[in-house]
């Protein structure tokens, strides 16, 4: 059966396969387009819309609407309330799932279980989990998730198995950015380092070219109370992403808006929106100098290519600013496209690697004619190595040794950002205080931007404890391993020196109870 790739993205979302002539494929939805909104109308307590009618319904029922929820995703407790049930965001995903699966299946009569589904670079643990659930909602298998620069440079390499290139993927989609600098080699997909914000993305470009319009509007009709009128504010909402889209061909627009009795006819510049949003502009900039810096100091010194990836990149001043500040030539690569298309030849690749598991010799031409695919690309998907880095980075709480009260605490880290997968580190440490019976490490991993051993820049994921333990006199030594598998799964394991007690723990952070997930998947059946 094939296993199809999903671009769950925060504002669009699509599905694909490689096709029996070994092409990806996009599989369009009931409209007929190759992207769906991530979108979700709750229509009524028993119907669900997703897609375009659900983004239109925003106008008229902009409280039972929900978009953006990917950038909820990992925080259990967002939870949303629509005709006395709630929703978690994972739960509001598995929706935009059962939309895409359920176009292929009236595409092309082909029931779709198994699936990968991309994420962004920058998703920590708890985010890559939820995903996972999400995907088990919607009643499919995820055999695998993908973060979506890697999708990309795969869908760009994946035919090109001599040459090797390095590549920047540049991400800007609509809620998250990523930049992410990554090795096409021979047989290979190496990713150097990355970095990124998933709080970022067009939506922010749109949310500023709203409130812009608003006041233009107040300033010629003050005191009308439409900065506060929800239905005007959705609909100038609506509009301005169609402004930002018409704004990256044309210099000027004009927007009519009406509320009341009241008119007003206003012009955009495309240099005035570039003017009101430079701040974001300017943060994607500064992370690219921050995974530039870091890919220098790995030996990169120099770019093949420079790959847009995302809707978002189509603004001019994004081409712009990388062309002045770092020298650049990059170029669009299908930028709507590209990461579901990278996905299902990842999805490929997964799929020849469970029919093939190791040491198993199956020939690729055995295994193209099982999966009614050319052997060529059967055989170049099978060869080629994805090796990933870590995110974001792993440590333990450390008693601070500035606080003589021992109250407060600083996050020691075992395992730091863009270390390659999988990596194991072990470090010792000492109990903190005399007479302790047990011993609780517990786990963090980095949740700003950079590196820090302060606790409020790092979120907690989880806990291991050594018990009944003997009274170990202060200083006692601890030894803390960490180990990430090439999936993201952390395991942690404590080992008391002196008496030999153990704990072990693996660490799957924002994943729900199996009771949680069945309740939510009964919900997604029950309004669809």
């Amino acid at each position: 059966m094939t296993i199809y790739g999903i671009d769950l993205g925060t504002t669009y979302s699509c599905i694909a396969r490689v096709d029996s002539s070994g092409r990806p494929e996009i599989i369009r939805n009931r409209l007929g387009r190759e992207v769906t909104p991530s979108v979700v109308y709750f229509e009524s307590p028993f119907h669900v819309v997703v897609g375009d009618d659900a983004k239109k319904a925003a106008l008229t029922h902009p409280d039972l609407v929900v978009s953006r929820i990917k950038r909820e995703m990992g925080h259990p407790e967002a939870e949303l309330d629509f005709h006395d049930r709630s929703f978690t965001p994972e739960g509001i995903s598995a929706f935009v799932l059962g939309d895409l699966v359920g176009s292929v299946r009236e595409a092309t009569g082909e029931e779709v279980k198994d699936v990968v589904i991309t994420v962004p670079a920058y998703f920590g643990v708890a985010e890559r989990e939820s995903t996972k659930a999400a995907g088990a909602i919607a009643g499919l298998n995820v055999v695998n998730v993908v973060a979506e620069p890697v999708a990309a440079a795969f869908f760009y390499g994946v035919h090109d198995t001599d040459a090797t290139r390095t590549v920047l993927v540049f991400d800007l989609g609509g809620g998250t950015f990523d930049t992410t600098v990554i090795r096409l080699g021979p047989g290979e997909v190496t990713v150097v380092c990355t970095d990124g914000d998933h709080q970022l993305g067009g939506a922010d470009w749109d949310d500023r070219l709203a409130a812009h319009l608003c006041d233009l509007f107040t300033e010629q009709f003050p005191g009308t109370g439409a900065e506060d009128d929800e239905k005007f504010l959705q609909d100038i909402a609506l509009h301005a992403e169609e402004l930002k889209q018409s704004l990256t061909s044309r210099q000027a627009c004009r927007h009519r808006m009406t509320f009341g009795d009241h008119t007003a006819v206003v012009e955009v510049r495309r240099d005035t929106f570039e003017a009101i949003t430079a701040e974001f502009v300017e943060r994607t900039m500064a992370i690219t100098e921050r995974t530039l810096g870091l890919a220098a100091e790995r030996g990169v010194d120099h770019y093949d290519e420079v790959l847009l990836v995302g809707g978002s990149t189509r603004m001019p001043a994004i081409d712009t600013a990388l062309r002045e500040r770092f020298g650049f030539a990059p170029k669009l690569h299908e930028p709507d496209l590209a990461v579901a298309k990278g996905a299902a030849w990842f999805a490929l690749h997964e799929s020849v690697r469970l029919r093939r598991p190791v040491g198993d010799d199956s020939p690729a031409a055995e295994i193209a004619r099982a999966m009614e695919l050319p052997e060529g690309v059967v055989r170049a998907t099978a060869e080629r190595a994805v090796t990933n880095v870590v995110p974001r980075a792993f440590g333990v709480a450390v008693v601070d040794p500035a606080d003589p009260d021992g109250d407060s605490f600083l996050v020691n880290h075992l395992i730091s950002a863009n270390t390659a997968l999988p990596v194991q580190k072990r470090k010792q440490f000492v109990t903190a205080y005399d007479d302790q019976t047990s011993i609780q490490v517990l786990i963090y991993e980095q949740a700003g931007s950079i590196e820090s051993e302060e606790a409020e820049h790092n979120k907690h994921i989880g806990e291991a404890v050594v018990s009944r333990l003997p009274p170990l006199r202060k200083g006692s030594p601890v030894d803390v391993t960490f180990k990430l598998d090439a999936d993201g799964v952390l395991n942690v394991d404590v080992l008391e020196i002196k008496t030999r007690g153990t704990a072990t723990v693996d660490i799957k952070i924002g994943d729900l109870t199996e009771r949680q997930v069945a309740r939510a998947r009964d919900d997604v059946a029950r309004l669809t």
